[in-house]
Parts: C-alpha cells; sequence; structure tokens
C-alpha cells in the first residue's frame, strides 16, 4: 500500500474546520467560528453584478484567466491599497490568490525549505502554521504582549538562528487574541526585518474593521526595501465564499508566485474575480466596510458586557479594538481543553488554545471566542452557559 507523503502525514486537519462540522447542530451556541457575519454580505449587490456578467459577457468570466488576476480587479485593487494606505512601490506587483490563505502558502512554498525557520507570534492562525508544517518549516514562536509580538524576543531568536526565512505577523486584530500591534513595534519589527535580510509576511485580512474607525498604518506601507509581502483578502469584508485573495509585494516575489499558483490551480474562479471587480467599480466598498463595523461594534460590546457579568473575574479577556475574536486566558494550572469538553454538556462551543500554538499537543490556558457569527441572542444565552460551564470546571465540579 502507498504511504503518504512525509510533508503531510503529520498534519492534522484544521481544528476549527473539523469543529464547524459538530457545531452543525442547531443546540449548539458556537463562539468557535472564524467568519463573518452572513448579514454582512452584500448577497443583493453581488446576485445584480453577477446576473450583467452573465449578460452581458459569459464567455469572458468562464473562460481561463491568466494566473496574476483579471486584469481589471488587479488594478482596483492595487489603487486602493496604494492610494488609501500607501502601499505598494514601482518595485512592487500584486498577484489575486484563492483568498489570503493561498497567498501565505504561495509565499512560503516559494521561500522555506524543510529546516528553515518561519518566525511568527505565539499564538498564531492555524492555516499559517500549517502551511509552515507543510513545508517541513521550523517554526519559532514568538509571545504576545498587550501591543503585539514581544520585539526583544524576535530579536533574540533573528540573532541565535541563521536559517531564518520569514517572519510571519497579524499586526492588526490578530488572530486568534484580537491584539493589535503598536506603530513603534511595527517599525522596529521591519528595522530587524531589513538588518536581518528576512522577509516579513504580513497577514492583514481584518485592518479595516477597525470600530474606532482608526485605521492602523500596515508595515508595507514604511518598506522602501522590498522586504514585506502583504498579503490581503475581501473574505472579510465582502463574503469569503468569494475566495478573493491578494499578494503585493516585490515584483521578483510575486513572478515565483505565480509560477507556483499555475502548479496548484491556474487561476483564480473568473466568474468571482470579474463579480469583485465589478462591485468595487459600482458600489461603495467603503460605504460597506463602515456597515459591518457598526454590526460588528455591537456584538463586540454585547459580548464584552456580557463577560463582565457573567464569567469569573479570575478569567481574563482581551478587548479588541476590531476584527472578530477575543481571546481568554484560564487562571494558572487550568487548561482550555479540558474546559472545551466540558462545555459540550452546556451546548456551547470554543476553540482552544492549543490550536492556535506553535508547538503541537502543548497545554494552554487560552481560548478564542468569535463575536461576528452568533445572533445577539445566542451571545447572550450562550456567555451566560459559558460563565456556568467556567464556574464549574475552575471549581472541580
Amino acid at each position: 500500500m502507498t504511504n503518504i507523503s512525509d510533508r503531510m502525514s503529520g498534519l492534522k486537519p484544521s481544528a476549527i474546520r473539523e469543529m464547524l462540522k459538530v457545531t452543525a447542530d442547531p443546540s449548539i451556541i458556537s463562539f468557535a467560528a472564524g467568519n463573518p457575519s452572513s448579514e454582512a454580505f452584500p448577497h443583493e449587490e453581488l446576485g445584480e453584478v453577477i446576473a450583467g456578467i452573465f449578460s452581458a459577457d459569459p464567455s469572458g468570466a468562464l473562460q481561463y484567466s491568466i494566473t496574476e488576476g483579471f486584469a481589471p480587479l488587479r488594478k482596483l485593487t492595487a489603487d486602493r491599497l496604494k492610494n488609501k494606505y500607501g502601499i505598494g512601490t514601482e518595485d512592487d506587483d500584486l498577484i489575486i490568490t484563492s483568498g489570503g490563505q493561498q497567498g501565505i502558502d504561495l509565499m512560503v512554498k516559494c521561500l522555506v525549505n524543510e529546516g528553515d525557520c518561519v518566525i511568527c507570534e505565539n499564538p498564531s492562525f492555524i492555516g499559517a502554521l500549517n502551511s509552515f508544517r507543510s513545508y517541513g518549516a521550523n517554526i519559532i514562536g514568538i509571545p504576545m504582549d498587550n501591543d503585539g509580538m514581544d520585539i526583544d524576543a524576535l530579536e533574540r531568536a533573528l540573532k541565535s538562528n541563521s536559517r531564518v526565512k520569514l517572519i510571519y505577523t497579524i499586526p492588526t486584530f490578530q488572530n486568534p487574541t484580537g491584539i493589535t500591534m503598536s506603530e513603534e513595534k511595527r517599525m522596529k519589527l521591519l528595522e530587524l526585518a531589513v538588518r536581518y535580510d528576512v522577509m516579513v509576511l504580513e497577514d492583514s485580512p481584518y485592518f479595516e474593521l477597525a470600530y474606532d474607525g482608526k485605521i492602523e498604518t500596515p508595515i508595507k506601507t514604511a518598506d522602501t526595501t522590498g522586504h514585506v509581502m502583504y498579503v490581503g483578502s475581501y473574505s472579510k469584508v465582502i463574503a469569503p465564499g468569494i475566495r478573493i485573495g491578494f499578494a503585493c509585494g516585490p515584483k521578483w516575489l510575486i513572478s515565483t508566485m505565480t509560477v507556483a499558483k499555475q502548479v496548484s490551480d491556474v487561476h483564480t474562479n473568473g466568474v468571482f474575480m470579474t463579480a469583485v471587480a465589478k462591485y468595487l467599480e459600482k458600489y461603495d466598498l467603503d460605504a460597506h466596510i463602515e456597515r459591518c463595523r457598526s454590526l460588528y461594534i455591537r456584538k463586540r460590546d454585547l459580548m464584552l458586557r456580557k463577560i463582565d457579568e457573567c464569567i469569573d473575574p479570575q478569567v481574563r479577556f482581551t478587548r479588541p479594538g476590531g476584527g472578530l475574536f477575543i481571546w481568554g486566558e484560564l487562571p494558572d494550572g487550568f487548561a482550555s481543553a479540558p474546559l472545551c469538553e466540558t462545555l459540550k454538556s452546556y451546548k456551547v462551543a470554543i476553540v482552544p488554545g492549543p490550536t492556535f500554538d506553535t508547538r503541537e499537543d502543548i497545554a494552554s490556558r487560552g481560548f478564542r471566542l468569535n463575536f461576528s457569527v452568533p445572533s445577539e441572542e445566542q451571545i447572550i444565552r450562550g456567555i451566560e452557559l459559558l460563565g456556568s460551564g467556567i464556574r464549574n470546571y475552575l471549581s472541580g465540579r
């Protein structure tokens, strides 16, 4: 019998993808999702532009596209990044990817050999961690402070490891913690990357979901030396099912990622690339994002109020300024994986900390809550049940 390849044999399925199978049970209140709310999807507008595409030029959308992506969408995306956020120089290029996840995977595929080091925040996004693992990378996790990655620990890791190929960071409303990296740390991280000649993979799917309206300056904005690859996505602000992401970075790396993408899926879905381009041309994306923010800030505030009311104050929570997630930490001596088992009888689902840890099968006090997907009624009842479950878990009952 043929054996599974070494690169895949040790990989576990995404705990979050697997958990979605469990939470399909309508009796379970799930805080385990990583999705935007379906309430926020501009389905009528997308339906209108897709109908127009099939009426006016169906063959154009249904035919093969170039690997770099539908040209009008590339231009619209590059112009928006440059004009609104100062992202992109004459030495940069942009590729449309099948979601932000593919942008991460293509960059890792092009840079990382087996045994090379990838530095990232700990905890971090499970999709990125599994990509690093699939290419045999040595993952170095850097602890998080309240204002982002511990920069002193990052510098020590760069000094002591000669095979570091990239630094991966989600600097704004990080997944899973919701933490935002300070401006000072962003600039220090970029300075270290330049000094040690290491690429930065800046993953930024949430940064426009800032609830006070203040958009943090991306690291890529300050990149004058071609050390940052910026990966973004329309998933969190339009809809995840369209699988439209993008990567903006040095031309030499984008060209290699283009070849890697040809091997993977040839090109991103033509219908949805065209639909997003038409949507951007016809509708106001910024106004839509503002509607998303209004919805999510209401849900975030409700969840935080219920946490304050219902959950033992020994459990500490982040209070994110945007994004989709709140991170909780149990007191010393308690782990989140057994808590998740306890919560099954309460019909509440959360994601345990080991899912996001750079070290597999490690005990963790942390857990992630999502507030964008559940309804307000589910948030109220779910946090009440979570509080009861935590109380009984901490008391040993």
